[in-house]
């Protein structure tokens, strides 16, 4: 494990008020070089100095575990992906590990686990904020992992079978959209469906509402724009089912960067 890795983490942790667990660390450290590595090959991450692409990244995604922690986890059951059904050819379920899923999409690692708050991270990418918060807890988290870049969706897969996280894990390869578009409900609900840079508020609730169960809540990370994508919202869907739960500002370590994470809860029936 990279002892500087190790240091940076610890010290923003401390400052998020998170324990500096070493285990953790040294997942999220392993992802971090498995980051830098890859980085090199395909585009995943913009380059920066350490304490920044660690701060930008890996610290902001956990900003999300205070949030989760205090979020029921019986009420909503890991789902089982049986009944997305791929709006159009080409689009499949990747699981870890890899098995054929000629007719429809299959996800055994988690189907009837309710031990773990079911996640759902809408354009991953590199893996931010879901896989680093699977690093971070991975006994708490069912996590699914979309992102339709092909290249990404190899490093992310490579990334789960490197830390060995493949129990309660997997990569949706596909878009949010063809899956809330279909004329065809998906069965699917996840408790939490989260994403950092996927669209504004108004359409990522919109799009979110037929993967959220009532009850279930909705994060939206944010930055400088987020009053106004909240004014927005409200203007733009005066009826929408969800309603803003909670809202939390701060400043993300070794930064002056201000973020803002918005919880929204979709209404029960």
């Amino acid at each position: 494990m990279n002892s500087g890795c190790a240091d940076i983490l610890a010290e923003g942790l401390q400052q998020l008020g998170l324990p500096p667990e070493p285990a953790a660390i040294a997942r999220l450290c392993r992802y971090h070089e498995e980051l830098l590595k890859w980085s090199r090959r395909i585009n995943l991450v913009a380059a920066a100095p350490p304490r920044e692409l660690l701060a930008t990244h890996f610290l902001d995604s956990l900003t999300l575990w205070p949030l989760l922690a205090d979020l029921p986890v019986n009420d909503h059951r890991a789902p089982p992906l049986a009944a997305i059904k791929p709006a159009h050819k080409g689009t499949d379920l990747i699981s870890v590990p890899d098995h054929p899923s000629p007719s429809r999409l299959q996800q055994p690692a988690l189907a009837g686990d309710c031990s773990r708050l079911s996640l759902l991270d809408v354009g991953t990418g590199a893996g931010f904020p879901g896989l680093a918060l699977k690093c971070w807890r991975p006994e708490a988290l069912a996590v699914t992992l979309m992102e339709p870049r092909a290249k990404r969706v190899s490093f992310l897969r490579h990334v789960i079978r490197t830390l060995k996280l493949q129990e309660g894990t997997q990569v949706l390869a596909q878009r949010l959209e063809p899956v809330t578009d279909s004329q065809e409900a998906p069965a699917d609900r996840f408790a939490l469906i989260t994403s950092r840079a996927f669209t504004a508020i108004a359409p990522f609730l919109a799009l979110c509402a037929p993967l959220s169960p009532p009850g279930g809540r909705v994060i939206c990370m944010k930055g400088p724009k987020a009053e106004a994508e909240l004014a927005a919202w409200r203007r733009q869907q005066p009826d929408s089912p969800y309603s803003l739960e909670q809202s939390a500002t701060f400043t993300l370590p070794f930064t002056a960067a201000c973020r803002t994470l918005l919880v929204f809860r979709k209404a029960e029936l």
